[in-house]
């Protein structure tokens, strides 16, 4: 499956759909700062790869959702950043 996006304003004409969340998300935001409007954005379907890496972050935002046997988790807690000391 891959991923499909379709992004819809109620004020005006502008109607189109996207294959990535980033871009679709990207003129959705240009859109809505060019104009004022607010944009309607609807996800039909996310490719596989995408889906899983949700489902494995838990972002369904419950305790204990997450898959703590993924790779795409941060097991041990560090943000990637340096230390201050």
């Amino acid at each position: 499956m891959v991923t499909s996006v379709r992004v819809r304003c109620d004020d005006c004409s502008y109607e189109t759909a996207f294959d990535s969340l980033r871009r679709a998300r990207t003129a959705l935001s240009e859109h809505e700062r060019g104009t004022g409007h607010a944009v309607e954005w609807e996800i039909g379907s996310l490719a596989g790869g995408v889906e899983r890496a949700g489902a494995d972050a838990g972002v369904c935002g419950r305790a204990g959702c997450a898959n703590p046997d993924s790779p795409l988790l941060n097991h041990d807690g560090a943000r990637g950043s340096e230390s201050d000391d």
